[in-house]
């Protein structure tokens, strides 16, 4: 069993939706998946809600020295995304990115208004540029805005569920 899986089910955070789905061998059948497509290691695995579906999110530093993000939905164990990670210096981020972090930030927090705890750039498998927030609202809740970085308008919200792993 992998070492990821093994901290889970030792950390024992997931709520019921998942804990069907682990049992079911849907989390190591999207682990699987999400390391075919992007060998290497995951560094994190987050559950979130995204448009009231379950997915698990890994992060993973891949062999080709790139850091991806790749989800998959956890009913079906099918990916469902991917994207790379970049310095919002890449050459490929900045040709497309025509909103500023500030501006994106400002979208992100009028879509879910609390602290920003994390941002990052990422180029999408569509050639897309992106900037993602992690915001933890007032009630304590932690969310993941992604804001798209030509137009500014959010193109996702996911509310995590849990986190295991490095941030």
């Amino acid at each position: 069993m992998n070492k990821l899986l093994i901290s889970l089910l030792a950390f024992g955070a997931f709520s019921d939706v998942y804990a069907a789905d682990l049992h079911q061998g849907k989390l190591e059948s999207c682990l699987k998946a999400a390391l075919a497509k992007h060998p290497g290691d995951v560094v994190s695995l987050e559950a979130e809600i995204e448009d009231g579906k379950p997915t698990y999110e890994f992060d993973i530093k891949g062999k080709d020295g790139k850091e991806w993000e790749v989800e998959c939905d956890a009913k079906t164990a099918k990916l469902i995304e991917e994207e790379e990670e970049v310095d919002a210096q890449d050459p490929r981020f900045k040709s497309k990115a025509k909103v500023s972090l500030e501006d994106a930030k400002k979208a992100a927090l009028a879509a879910k208004p609390g602290e920003v705890i994390e941002s990052e750039t990422s180029i999408e498998s569509n050639g897309s540029a992106s900037y993602e927030f992690d915001i933890k609202t007032k009630d304590g809740q932690e969310w993941e805005v992604e804001v798209d970085a030509a137009t500014g308008k959010v193109i996702e919200t996911e509310q995590e569920v849990y986190q295991i792993g490095l941030d």
